[in-house]
């Protein structure tokens, strides 16, 4: 049997969009088997399976960043890893590995090259990490696809973030929709709706400052529902466990809810929920992960510019703020409608995961 090989993981920044091709290719090549491949350390252990798709591990291989006894036996592990992944595409008949990033990219970039299987890539983020340029020289023209545009990686389209249609065809428009939402994730009628994430791995500093400035929510009048990330809320509940408009979860299964009860988003800006709260039309304040290549400041440049969305650095980001920008925002209904209408006219590409499928199954035919 023929097969297909999905390669990402780590976090749902890199698991969500590679579900959402994976989903797309089932519906299109029924007689094609369709898994991932990750890693024992990543979210996908538990989203994949989840979503009902297999995967397969192999070991994680971090390139060492400094001299060290890592960096001397980085080059037989990861040599290693590329075996692994030559040997699954030998024993599983993969016919195309699709890749959206993460440490199990590389060796299986490499092992589909020396293997002669066709490579397509999805970037999510508008500044491309380095597996997927890595990917980006191995493969052809048109067969790779980016979020942003402006993205600049080799042999790129803009496609859009591939995303599930619960979002893309998700309409805040429709108040019996948000009603049901808001009634879901046991919020209430009457009163604005905050919602707050740090995205799957939480956010320590949007924590913090939503801790100092729990009450003041409260005494505004302001009900919210803050996703801490899993094991990084038992400070918050047991801060806010007297005040009852103030919901504290691990994680919300379907973001879908989230997005449709809000009125206001705070977040991380990874691309995922940059490119989400786009389409779905929230008006948000990003507090970018102040790490990594500064993708993230990236990802919620175009949003800002056109009015959808503030930024705020992590280093400011403290009670204050939440007390002089984010209560004062979610109480100015006229300033939040022109942000869901800028979000709207950017006119945020919503068949990504459709198009990642097309460029899959082009790739198949040769």
């Amino acid at each position: 049997m023929r097969s297909i090989l999905l390669a990402g993981g780590g976090t749902t920044g890199h698991i969500s969009p590679m579900l959402a091709i994976g989903r797309e290719l089932r519906d299109r090549l029924p007689d094609v088997d369709v898994f991932a491949l990750g890693t024992e350390d990543g979210l996908e252990t538990t989203i994949v399976p989840a979503a009902d798709f297999e995967l397969l591990t192999i070991e994680k291989v971090p390139m060492p960043r400094s001299l060290s006894g890592s960096l001397l036996r980085f080059p037989q592990r990861f040599a290693g890893n590329i075996s692994a992944v030559r040997r699954i595409i030998a024993d599983r008949g993969v016919t195309a590995v699709v890749g959206v990033g993460g440490y199990v990219c590389p060796p299986a970039y490499l092992a589909a090259k020396q293997a002669k299987v066709p490579i397509v890539i999805h970037e999510a983020n508008a500044k491309p990490g380095m597996a997927n340029r890595l990917g980006a020289t191995l493969t052809r023209p048109g067969r790779v696809g980016v979020t942003f545009p402006g993205t600049k990686l080799r042999n790129s389209a803009l496609v859009g973030m591939p995303m599930h249609s619960s979002i893309t065809g998700l309409d805040r428009s429709d108040e019996s929709v948000r009603a049901a939402a808001r009634a879901a994730l046991g919020l209430v009628e009457g009163k604005p709706v905050l919602i707050v994430t740090g995205g799957s791995s939480g956010a320590q500093r949007i924590n913090e400052a939503f801790l100092a400035a729990a009450a003041a929510c409260q005494a505004a009048g302001v009900q919210v529902l803050h996703i801490t990330g899993a094991g990084k809320g038992e400070a918050l509940q047991a801060a806010t466990a007297d005040l009852p408009d103030y919901h504290v979860v691990d994680y919300v299964d379907g973001m879908d809810r989230a997005y449709a009860a809000a009125d206001l988003l705070v977040a991380r800006s990874g691309a995922a929920t940059v490119a989400e709260t786009t389409v779905a039309g929230v008006p948000a304040v990003y507090v970018p992960l102040p790490i990594g290549n500064g993708e993230q400041r990236l990802n919620a440049s175009g949003s800002l510019e056109a009015g959808a969305s503030q930024v705020i650095d992590n280093a400011a980001f403290t009670e204050a703020t939440v007390t002089e920008v984010v209560l004062p925002l979610l109480a100015d209904p006229a300033a939040l409608s022109r942000m869901s209408r800028a979000a709207a006219d950017l006119a945020y590409p919503t068949d990504a995961a459709a198009r990642m499928a097309e460029i899959t199954v082009s790739a198949l035919r040769g």
